[in-house]
């Protein structure tokens, strides 16, 4: 019960945590057709409603395809394709805007459920592609401008743009532009910290996509985060097949996203409650972030960090695994400590401490329990060995009383107390009767 009512905590702060760094900021959400037929589809919009109500700036931008198809079908209207974009006839557009709109008004009437305001607007100015390679496009159009002062108006006024998939030229001419270059341009445009972009599959896993080794993994195999570069090897790796591939496709949505500063993209399955909250308000998330500045690093540790390392550490030190600190303590030997920090939270700590004689002992490992399955504490280690090599240090030791499987397994052997340099023989605890591992670095 204590375990988790802590993890409850742990979550409530992270959200708080969120809430204050994303406090005002700009979220564009392009959400695919299919999801609005889910039926989780409401819980989604009223999980949106709340990030409107509580200062989050929400821009939704509907994915409209399927529903393009039914109507076209409905009315006999044969689609035809250029590759993988639509040629959008004169007789198509009707229509076409017509299922755009009906898609758009589903989301008005989620949010309204959610008691928050919206406006469907015609709020992206398009061009039209003209002649590609011998073949007319007709009404099939890219974005030229996203009018990027209405839409931070209706944003002022605390209610959520939704734009279409359908924008128009300077003297009116309607255009079929694709929703994700919709969603892209307008991330860009009014400089948005996160793109979302929810569909109805379960996204990049490692078992149905060939991945770097180096890319993480979750229990489900799901990838967590990928920075520009890994989500670039991830799509030369997999090349594009006949079929379009949803998953890689959204893949180079993000990658495209994150090269054009947009700093965090997020690909979420839209069936799960809760996703997007998950995501957004907490760090392990629900889904696969392409990432473009540091989520990440190891760094030294800051005064205002005590508080935090001790939390880790207290569970540890009530059950006898590491030797009882105070915040003096830790205060006294501030350098020798570092600590892992994801997006802004502290979720390890280890520490470095320079015994004489060329010795380092490795010491205060603690990791988040939440983040046991992610190596966390072996990053740490290994981090302090390359940290001890540069110091000069020809040997590191620690000394543990429940740990000695795990160290064996990063290449510590164990060695006798008289191998432990003379200043912390002095003070080895024969009550504590700790096993002694050690490594060398020569």
């Amino acid at each position: 019960m204590k375990h988790k009512s802590v993890s409850q905590m742990d979550l409530v702060r992270e959200a708080f945590h969120y809430q204050s760094r994303f406090d005002g900021s700009t979220m564009v959400f392009k959400i695919d057709f299919p999801v609005t037929e889910d039926p989780l589809f409401p819980y989604l919009m009223k999980d949106l409603a709340l990030l409107a109500k509580t200062g989050f700036r929400v821009v939704i931008v509907p994915g409209a395809k399927e529903w393009i198809d039914s109507v076209l079908g409905e009315y006999g209207i044969k689609s035809r394709y250029a590759g993988s974009t639509r040629i959008t006839s004169a007789e198509a557009i009707p229509f076409t805007a017509m299922a755009a709109f009906h898609t758009a008004a589903r989301f008005m009437t989620g949010l309204s459920a959610g008691a928050v305001d919206a406006v469907i607007g015609n709020l992206v100015r398009a061009r039209g592609l003209g002649v590609v390679e011998g073949v007319d496009m007709e009404h099939t159009g890219k974005v030229d401008k996203i009018l990027t002062d209405s839409i931070r108006r209706i944003l002022d006024l605390g209610m959520v743009p939704i734009l279409p998939c359908i924008g128009y030229s300077p003297s009116g001419k309607p255009y079929n532009v694709p929703s994700d270059e919709i969603a892209l341009e307008a991330s860009v445009a009014l400089g948005a910290v996160k793109l979302f972009v929810v569909s109805v599959h379960q996204g990049l896993r490692g078992g149905s996509y060939k991945i770097p080794e180096n890319i993480e993994l979750d229990n489900r195999g799901r990838i967590i985060r990928l920075t520009p570069q890994e989500a670039e090897a991830v799509l030369e790796l997999n090349p594009p097949g006949r079929e379009p591939d949803k998953p890689l496709t959204e893949l180079r949505l993000a990658l495209s996203a994150s090269r054009s500063g947009v700093e965090r993209v997020h690909l979420i399955d839209g069936r799960e409650e809760g996703a997007v909250l998950r995501e957004l308000f907490s760090n392990l998330g629900a889904g696969t972030m392409v990432y473009a500045d540091e989520y990440e690093a190891i760094r030294s540790l800051k005064t205002e960090d005590i508080p935090d390392i001790l939390r880790l550490m207290e569970p540890l030190m009530q059950q006898g695994i590491l030797v009882r600190r105070d915040a003096e303590a830790i205060q006294e030997k501030k350098a020798d400590y570092v600590v892992f920090e994801i997006d802004g939270s502290i979720h390890a700590c280890a520490a470095l401490h320079d015994r004489g004689e060329g010795q380092g002992e490795i010491a205060a490992v603690a990791t988040d329990p939440a983040y046991t399955d992610r190596g966390l504490g072996g990053r740490m280690v290994r981090f302090l060995i390359d940290r001890a090599i540069k110091q000069g240090f020809h040997r590191v030791f620690v000394l543990t009383i429940h740990t000695h499987d795990w160290f064996e397994s990063l290449g510590f052997k164990e060695c006798s107390v008289e191998s432990l340099p003379p200043s912390r023989r002095k003070n080895y605890d024969q009550c504590r009767n700790s096993k002694i591992f050690a490594l060398d670095l020569r």
